[in-house]
């Protein structure tokens, strides 16, 4: 089976651990008579040659080997196809000779084809389709095992590799509309799933429908599948369509978070279905999301039993529901929450990565001046994951200076927020924390007392270059003319590799200097689309406001973010606080509001105006 095996210098090639001179004795250990020696070996040489599935110089090489000990070797031969597939599908700079490899194994393989094991059968025309255009020539192969194979799962398995690898549409398409009518749910399925990929948006009802049936009859597992990247699974693809997307969650698909997270201004549809399937807090903080795009006002008796739970995870969650969704009463609700739950009111974090003590900053960012009360309570019994909600009341502010100075650092925004009135002894702590380089100490320093002097030494003296010009970047984007002693530390992050930093260090240099002619463009720059991952940067859309200009060459970006139907920033976490997306795109219709394209004076002799203008800016 190994004939061969030592002409190969695999000293000289790679696998993800390195040298790939082990890969023979693995190879021998694979073909070993001791079960429990080839299973060490499959997974030892699993996990060198297509580690994460990444393949390397060493994977090509060891395909043919790989494939005589599948034919004819002791055993194991599932976990090697495995590892045939992984390598056919696999990615890295030598993907295509791999995958070339793995096709010029697979006519000695064939017989497997009709193997008596169904899991060997399905692991075959998963290693077929993955070969791509490599397989066509087999296309006849897998049409007449269509009409030979009796179960379900390798059928269905059949029709999607056909679907794939099928360069003939009519034929593919009349094969899956024909099966539609398969006695086997999971046939139809996969053949209305093959038809969902290629049709066109949006996609036609009665497969939308035939779909939902299948599916009905045959849930997919949602465990993942073997197949290449042209195959879209049925879910995803009805997601692309949000009224296909919106009659599957009517038909008791859990879509409705997924529908929202892609598609802009379906709050108002999927809102009663949230509500009705939310069961615990992560539930409750997607009904809060949603909430937070809809006018609200109304009551939800729905809310009741979570109100009630005996979780106070749940308990928190609900409040935060009723407070995104404007329940009457919900003020009211919050009181209540920080009375009896103080502690988790405060401190529990309803997602892993989300903040503590989001439910009075929400109740306040809804009702403004409404929540009083519970800037009340704040200010009665402050706590430091509570205190920043007093920004907004400078007024009960003012009168907690000690308890604020008490508090800090959490209390630094707002003591900078109350200015001069925050007093002597509210200055004298922040300059204490700001000499120990405490950088929110120091920026409120300044608008306490005017004096920048300790925020310019506070980044100065961060021992790591890298973090001294970020710092620079945020003390000098909200000091402003003030910070002008760190702006060749700022300047150099205009030099940065990512877009966002260029971006933000752009609009620190125009808040500190003016300058707009270098700076707009570099911030602009950031919003246009390069790539599917790209979105546009919140700060660079909030500093083109503020400078009231708008870069023709961003123009087309900002239109896109102010009116696509789909979202153009991603919501992760979802821990109950609005979608992201929402502020894009209302920062992206004010801009658009502010810099209207300005319109071109004719020419009196020849009817053309000037040159178009590098910038449209509103009218100060």
């Amino acid at each position: 089976m190994l004939d061969g095996i030592d002409d190969i210098d695999w000293a000289e090639l790679e696998h993800a651990y390195g040298r790939a001179d082990d890969v023979p004795d693995l190879l021998r250990a694979a073909g070993s008579a001791d079960a429990r020696v080839r299973e060490e070996a499959s997974e030892e040489l699993h996990s060198s040659l297509c580690h994460q599935g990444t393949v390397y110089s060493a994977t090509a090489a060891a395909v043919p080997f790989l494939a005589r000990l599948v034919k004819d070797g002791p055993g194991h031969r599932l976990p090697l196809l495995w590892l045939l597939h992984g390598a056919a599908d696999g990615t890295g700079r030598e993907h295509r000779r791999v995958r070339r490899a793995v096709a010029a194994a697979l006519p000695a393989l064939l017989g497997l084809t009709a193997d008596e094991d169904r899991e060997v059968r399905r692991a075959m025309v998963w290693i077929v389709a993955a070969c791509e255009e490599a397989s066509l020539p087999l296309l006849p192969l897998l049409r007449a095992r269509m009409e030979e194979e009796g179960d379900a799962e390798v059928r269905a398995d059949l029709v999607t590799a056909l679907g794939l690898l099928d360069v003939s549409p009519g034929g593919r398409d009349a094969r899956n509309r024909a099966l539609l009518s398969a006695p086997e749910p999971l046939v139809r399925r996969a053949a209305v799933t093959d038809l969902l990929r290629t049709a066109p948006l949006p996609l036609p009802t009665d497969l939308v429908d035939s779909a939902l049936d299948a599916h009905g009859a045959a849930p997919a597992d949602g465990s993942g599948h073997p197949w290449p990247d042209a195959y879209r699974p049925l879910v995803e693809r009805l997601l692309d369509d949000p009224d296909a997307a919106f009659r599957a969650v009517e038909r008791g698909l859990p879509l409705a978070a997924a529908l929202t997270e892609q598609w802009r201004d379906r709050e108002r549809d999927v809102l009663p279905w949230l509500a009705a399937t939310a069961r615990d807090a992560e539930d409750l903080c997607r009904v809060a999301r949603v909430a937070a795009a809809l006018d609200g006002g109304r009551p939800a008796p729905w809310l009741d039993p979570h109100l009630r739970s005996a979780d106070p995870a749940v308990r928190v969650a609900a409040t935060h529901a009723a407070v995104r969704l404007r329940v009457p009463g919900a003020v009211a609700l919050v009181l209540r929450l920080m009375d009896e739950l103080p502690h988790e009111a405060a401190e529990l974090r309803l997602t892993p990565v989300g903040a503590p003590g989001t439910i009075v900053s929400a109740v306040v960012d809804v009702f403004g001046a409404d929540a009083e009360p519970v800037a009340r309570r704040v200010a009665d019994r402050p706590r430091a994951e509570w205190v920043d909600a007093l920004r907004r009341f400078p007024a009960l502010a003012a009168g907690r200076v000690d308890e604020l100075v008490r508090l800090l650092p959490a209390s630094a925004g707002v003591l900078g927020a109350l200015g001069a009135a925050a007093g002597p002894v509210a200055a004298r702590a922040l300059l204490a924390r700001a000499e120990s380089g405490d950088l929110e100490a120091a920026t409120a320093l300044v608008r306490v007392t005017g004096e920048a002097g300790p925020a310019v030494d506070a980044v100065r003296g961060l021992p790591e270059a890298l973090a001294r010009r970020r710092a620079a970047v945020r003390v000098a984007g909200e000091l402003g003319p003030a910070a002008k002693a760190l702006l060749p530390l700022v300047e150099e992050r205009l030099g940065a590799p990512d877009r966002e930093s260029r971006a933000d260090a752009a609009a620190a240099v125009w808040r500190v200097t003016g300058r707009r002619h270098d700076t707009a463009p570099v911030i602009a720059r950031q919003l246009v689309r390069r790539g599917a991952l790209h979105a546009p940067h919140p700060g660079a859309l909030r500093a083109l406001t503020a400078m009231r200009m708008l870069p023709e060459e961003a123009r087309s970006a900002v239109e896109h973010i102010a009116s696509s139907p789909r979202r153009v920033v991603g919501g992760f976490p979802c821990d109950g606080t609005p979608h992201p997306d929402l502020a894009v795109r209302e920062l992206a219709r004010g801009l658009l509001a502010l810099t209207p394209v300005p319109r071109q004076p004719r020419s009196p002799r020849n009817g053309t105006g000037p040159p178009g203008e590098v910038c449209s800016r509103a009218a100060p």
